[in-house]
Order: structure tokens, then sequence, then C-alpha cells
């Protein structure tokens, strides 16, 4: 009897040290959250397509513009398309909640410098919603929705908007 009460009591004692209430899908999320934005500040294009989906990427700019087209990115465009001084984003508070086998929704903030279009750098501060999506054995991001968290400073809907 002794012996299942201990063997119960030190069972008991070192499950809270193991489990941190995240599944494994969710700590490799918020995981590649991480290498994501890493591989995007030192500018390794290679890494961040292969954190993100090979049928492509959905995404909304924190800029208040309307959502972009589905697209399936490549480590060349990434290059043309990032500035030389493109700033450093910093991640804070990753969440990540397992939907399903196969579908990780993950939430964060990223804050750091970027571009003002005039050769200089500006503080950028956004909250990141985004689902990672399981292929074959990868965890790579499906979609982003940027929103701004600058104290509501966001694009107001135009007319212009609505036309090519």
């Amino acid at each position: 009897m002794n012996k299942y009460l201990l063997s119960f009591l030190i069972i008991s004692m070192t499950i809270p040290a193991i489990a941190d209430g995240h599944s494994n899908a969710e700590k490799k999320v918020i995981a590649n959250v991480e290498a994501y934005w890493d591989a995007r500040n030192k500018k390794d294009f290679k890494t961040v397509v292969a954190l993100s989906s090979k049928a492509g990427m959905l995404g909304t700019n924190s800029d208040g513009s309307f959502h972009k087209p589905n697209g399936v990115q490549t480590a060349d465009e990434w290059a043309a398309t990032t500035p030389e001084n493109a700033g450093v984003i910093n991640i804070f508070g990753s969440e990540a909640y397992q939907l399903t086998d196969d579908v990780v929704y993950s939430r964060y903030y990223a804050e750091g410098l970027v571009p003002d279009g005039n050769g200089g750098l500006r503080p950028y501060r956004t909250r990141v919603t985004s689902v990672w999506v399981k292929e074959g054995s990868n965890w790579v991001v499906r979609t982003n929705h940027f929103s701004s968290a600058a104290y509501g400073g966001v694009h107001q809907t135009a007319e212009g908007d609505f036309e090519d």
C-alpha cells in the first residue's frame, strides 16, 4: 500500500513540472513564430519561405488596406521587395491554440523599427494573428493578419480604395 501511495505522490508532484498546458504543436508553432521573425530580421528569405505554406499566404496589413490575394512566396521575391534598411521587428506575448490536429491559431505582438519611406526608420507596433497548418511534418504559416496597435492610427476607407 505504501509503495502505491509513494508512486502516486511522485507522479502527482512531477506532472506540473513537465506539463505547461501547451500541446507539442502549440510549442512548435510558438518556436516557429520566433524563427520566422528572426529569419526576416536577418534577411534569411529561404527560411522565411520554408516557414510559409506552399499553398500560398493570405495576408492583411496593419495599414488598414484591403486583404491581400493568396500568393506563393519565393526567396527571390522577398529579396527584391525588402528594403536595404528593413529595420528590426521583435516579438512579444506569443500564444498558440491548437484548433485541430493540423491547424494552430497564434497571436502575438510585433514591435520595432520599419522604413519610413524617406531613408529612415519609424517605430512600428502591431498585433498579429496567424494560422499555422501542418504540411507534411512541418508547421508553416498560412495566413497573417496585422492590426495596428499604434493607439488607433489606422487607414480610413476612402472612395479611391475601390478603384483599380
